[in-house]
């Protein structure tokens, strides 16, 4: 991939959601390219593998344990990049959950969960990061879902919590756009990564696995370029959305 160059040397990054998949991928790219990348999540093994891994290729990474539903986490997790690095340049939201199900069937703790994670969370983590952010005329990185464009039966609290992430980011480019701080919305379709593991409704996690077995999906590194190119923009261009499927992909 063309992340293979500096052209991110002197930036610090934060990824959210980066002890495996599109987290973890991203992570490794923007440090390829230079960038100083805090990698974030709950696994905190993981986390220390990837920095090794970022380490040992020549770049430099900072492993964070944090849970991006708590609102302590999310402060002493920003608190830390900047206290190490000075600074923060690019924040890519990264972490969440897909508990898929239809509504009727659907367990109101798995609603809570993704909406805390993926939509509060996130929220709550730009608003965290935001000063810093406009301090370097930095970049917000949203990571939603073809299901925040598309609301597909038996995706009804995933699709809310991701319609909800790309409204957030349309508004909140509106309000810092002055600031000259980017912020960039990334539409997956089906990517195969560990997301799907976590479903508790048999039918809905079954379903997912047959379109994995009958097509062929992204993978995290497909969305980790996609990023890539986002951040790697010129300052004058802000690439406002960028909806990724799989060829094979209808909806």
């Amino acid at each position: 991939m063309t992340s293979a160059n500096s052209i991110l040397t002197g930036k610090v990054a934060l990824v959210t959601g980066a002890s495996s998949g599109i987290g973890e991928t991203t992570a490794a790219a923007l440090a390829a390219a230079g960038a100083k990348v805090a990698v974030a999540a709950r696994r905190a093994d993981r986390l220390e593998a990837l920095v090794a891994r970022i380490e040992k290729a020549g770049g430099v990474a900072l492993a964070i344990e944090a849970d991006i539903a708590k609102a302590g986490d999310i402060t002493a997790m920003v608190d830390k990049v900047v206290s190490e690095w000075g600074r923060l340049d690019i924040l890519v939201n990264n972490a969440g959950v897909m508990l898929l199900a239809p509504a009727a069937e659907a367990d109101l703790d798995d609603w809570r969960r993704m909406i805390e994670l993926n939509l509060i969370g996130l929220m709550a983590t730009t608003k965290t990061a935001l000063p810093h952010l406009k301090a370097s005329k930095g970049h917000v990185v949203n990571v939603s879902s073809v299901a925040g464009r598309v609301a597909n039966p038996g995706a009804t609290g995933y699709a809310a919590t991701k319609f909800g992430v790309v409204a957030f980011s349309e508004s909140l480019r509106r309000e810092v756009y002055a600031d000259k701080v980017r912020v960039t919305v990334i539409e997956p379709g089906l990517v195969r990564t560990e997301l799907g593991d976590h479903i508790t409704n048999a039918q809905s996690k079954a379903g997912l696995e047959h379109r994995l077995a009958t097509m062929e999906a992204l993978t995290a590194e497909d969305i980790a370029n996609a990023i890539f190119y986002a951040v790697s923009q010129p300052p004058r261009v802000n690439v406002n959305e960028i909806l990724i499927r799989p060829t094979d992909q209808e909806r």
